[in-house]
């Protein structure tokens, strides 16, 4: 009887084991309600149809929308159906998207019979990101060429690809809030703008031959509108040796064969542009291996879809005309990203064109199509327009490799406006930037958006540029203005732009602490670092100018624990463009007149009453201002070896004196290290390599590899000191490939943590990252 029922409760017990099992399936299977909030890049990027695609992929019911804080999901189904939609979501996004955060909440359940794509609102403050402009894709370009209504269409575009962020005027992202608000869509173009399962649904920019923008080309008094004869007509003329000034994305390019060389001399003279070097488009690929050598990530990067200029090493077998890039054994190239682009490179014999900024040197690139007429008609043979309007002006990006890393030089098209997500909030505050290579920085709660390049304040147009900006950024990202940053610097324009703004909490910051704080926002650390921070210029707690700076120091605060000795700077930022002043100076500091009975050859180019001159101002201090900018020792010593006594554009000296660099040399010279940083050894011994006739290239690789273990020595001993192991490196001078490859080289060797700039300018361009992470910590 016991026996019997034990085995009654065990088959009992299997049985309620099967009922349980059932129970939990159906429970398991029971279907959920989800609300998904996505936060970053990801409108204008076809993200709502891709979502689309794959709910309805998994019989998923619900809604998606756009509103201006992000994108919003609502999707009912099984568990395991959704949790499938999850992990497509993350592995499958568009290509340019960008998914910062999923915010996922538990919804009622609504009982939807379909998924659909929900009308946009806006709703809030908040912003999503908004997205920077695409190269035409691949099946864009394979479209243009079988869509009977987009044949040879050069703004042909799709939500893969297309303008983004130059014709926004307001989010959400929109038709109607963007510059494509007036052409009226044809009924072909309607019906794949309305169709989910279409590549161009709610493909803002979507257009054709029927119902799109058009060019039009000025040329010799007459007006050309017919679009194949206009594309026939401007390759002829670029073939034939004439300058074309070309309608881009962001703005206007002036074009010219880059195999002409007397042609590109006349572009110089007509732009104002002596020596600085020229960007070129080649027209592929192959065309572009042709000319220059590239490693793996350099072809990553030339063929992204940024479509920035890769500074890439020009082969020596095959070489574009000296007069493109003057002799720097560079050169800056790019490829195809507008669909005209490819169409003009199909009726041209050449294979690579100049393609550079449409404006005088010095003034922003220009993108309306009057000014365009009336400012750049002494430089141009025929101007090519169209007529959407460019609402934010944006130059071509500008990016270099080193140890494996992409590296940007100048950040705007393709780059703005993705934001730097940071770890603590800098909500309501601007932050003006530098003088030289101007970027501002706005705050939206953890998000630093940087503005595109605006340039050097130096002229009423860049200013009236910089000025409007900020006002399109604060409206389009909904920024009310708590707190302004600026530089210590009192004579900067952005530092007294920002004083006179009225009733508003404001904040100076020093120049090279906030080099240190932007490389240290872009890799989220919030701790104490040695900070390395060379560039030419900077103003100092102490009225100095700065620039070779070694610092412990976090957000808040910073020690000044080393810098290069003090030089006089005869003739103030006049040495900028005349280095031999430089060299005098340290001459004249180390040797004093005996210098001039060493015989040095760059002395002969330099008018001996000019030398005189200057050492009569450097004795009376008569505008000799005291600098320790490692940028000015660079000069000095290209000046010194006689490579380049006089600049014709901005850190030509450095660029050059790089440039010869012989890479197989590991020696070095001797230097000092106490209280400050002395050269005093380092000149002497290039002094006697002059007079050995050692080559200049040598010289150069012996001074590079000194620099470089004056860092190594001075970090040492800091680390030693304070044990701190992280090291930053920022500043103009990490721009230098040679030696910024060599220095993380070495202090990885020497078992640094090493952080360098990436995703922003090392240069001035990324100083107001920096101020706006030091003003929102010191006001925390």
């Amino acid at each position: 009887m016991q026996g019997f029922i034990i085995l009654f409760f065990l088959i009992l017990r299997d049985i309620l084991n099967v009922i349980l099992n059932k129970i939990l399936i159906v429970f398991e299977n029971k279907d959920i309600s989800l609300l998904l909030h996505i936060k970053g890049l990801v409108q204008g990027v076809g993200f709502r149809p891709f979502v689309y695609r794959i709910a309805t992929g998994l019989d998923l019911k619900g809604w998606v929308e756009n509103r201006n804080d992000g994108v919003f999901i609502k999707i009912e189904g099984s568990e395991e159906k959704t949790k499938s939609f999850l992990q497509l979501l993350k592995a499958e996004a568009p290509h340019a998207s960008i998914i910062s955060d999923i915010k996922i909440t538990q919804s009622e359940f609504e009982n939807f019979q379909r998924f659909e794509i929900v009308r946009s609102h806006n709703i809030s403050e908040e912003i999503t990101d908004i997205s920077p402009d695409i190269a035409v894709c691949n099946d864009c370009l394979k479209d243009f060429k079988n869509q009977q209504h987009r044949i040879n269409y050069p703004f042909i575009n799709c939500t893969n690809c297309g303008p983004r962020f130059t014709i926004i005027r307001d989010l959400p992202y929109d038709r109607d809030k963007t510059t494509m608000s007036k052409f009226i869509m044809c009924e072909i173009c309607k019906k794949e703008y309305t169709d989910v399962l279409d590549r161009r649904f709610h493909a803002q920019p979507v257009a054709c031959n029927n119902c799109g923008p058009k060019y039009e080309l000025f040329c010799e008094d007459n007006v050309i509108l017919e679009f194949n004869l206009i594309l026939k007509k401007t390759a002829e003329l670029i073939d034939k040796g004439k300058i074309v000034v070309i309608k881009g994305l962001g703005g206007f390019h002036i074009a010219c064969d880059a195999l002409n060389g007397d042609v590109v001399k006349r572009l110089r003279t007509l732009k104002q542009r002596d020596r600085k070097p020229f960007a070129v488009m080649f027209s592929d690929l192959k065309s572009a291996k042709e000319y220059t050598e590239m490693s793996e990530e350099e072809e990553n990067s030339l063929t992204s879809w940024r479509r920035p200029i890769v500074i890439l090493k020009e082969k020596k077998e095959k070489k574009i005309p000296v007069e493109v890039s003057n002799d720097l054994g560079t050169i800056g190239a790019m490829l195809p990203y507008m669909p005209f682009h490819y169409l003009l490179f199909e009726k041209l014999k050449t294979k690579v064109i100049v393609l550079t900024s449409g404006n005088i040197s010095d003034t922003p690139i220009i993108i309306d199509n009057e000014n365009a007429k009336k400012k750049l008609s002494e430089i141009y043979d025929a101007l090519l327009c169209y007529d959407r309007d460019i609402y934010n002006r944006t130059d071509d990006s500008v990016v270099f490799v080193a140890n494996g890393k992409e590296r940007i030089i100048r950040r705007s098209r393709g780059y703005v406006p993705n934001a730097i997500n940071l770890n603590f909030s800098v909500d309501g505050i601007i932050a003006a930037g530098g003088e030289l290579k101007n970027t501002f920085c706005i705050g939206k709660k953890n998000q630093a958006i940087l503005s595109q390049h605006i340039g050097d304040l130096k002229n009423v147009e860049t200013f009236e540029f910089y000025k409007q900006t900020i006002e399109q950024f604060k409206k389009l990202f909904r920024i009310n203005p708590k707190l302004y940053a600026a530089d210590l610097h009192p004579d900067y324009l952005s530092t007294k732009y920002v004083k006179e703004i009225d009733d508003i909490e404001k904040i100076f910051i020093q120049h090279h602490h906030a080099h240190i704080a932007s490389c240290m926002a872009e890799h989220n650390l919030d701790e104490k670092v040695i900070g390395v921070s060379f560039d030419g210029t900077g103003y100092g707690d102490d009225g100095n100018i700065w620039g070779s700076e070694f610092f412990i120091c976090d957000y808040k605060e910073y020690k000044r624990m080393n810098h290069f000795e003090y030089i006089q700077m005869p003739g103030g930022d006049k040495v900028a463009d005349e280095p031999w002043r430089m060299a005098v100076s340290y001459l004249y500091k180390y040797y004093e007149k005996d210098f001039l009975k060493f015989d040095l050859p760059f002395l002969l180019q330099i008018p001996k009453n000019n030398i005189e001159l200057l050492i009569t101002a450097i004795d009376r201090k008569i505008n000799c201002p005291l600098t320790s900018g490692a940028g000015r020792l660079f000069d000095a010593v290209s000046a010194l070896i006689n490579l380049c006594t006089v600049s014709n554009f901005e850190a030509e000296a450095p660029m050059r004196l790089e440039a010869i660099i012989e890479a197989n040399c590991n020696e070095t010279y001797s230097y000092e290290i106490n209280n400050t940083i002395s050269f005093k050894k380092t000149f002497w011994e290039i002094i006697n390599d002059i007079n050995k006739n050692i080559p200049a290239s040598i010289i150069s690789a012996k001074f590079h590899n000194t620099v470089i273990h004056v860092i190594l020595e001075v970090a040492e001993n800091m680390r030693e000191e304070y044990k701190i192991n992280k090291i930053v490196l920022s500043g103009g001078v990490f721009q230098n490939r040679y030696l910024l490859t060599k220095v993380e080289k070495e202090l990885l060797e020497n078992k640094f943590e090493v952080y360098s700039h990436s995703k922003v300018p090392s240069n001035d361009g990324g100083i107001a990252l920096g101020q706006l992470s030091i003003a929102a910590k010191k006001t925390d």
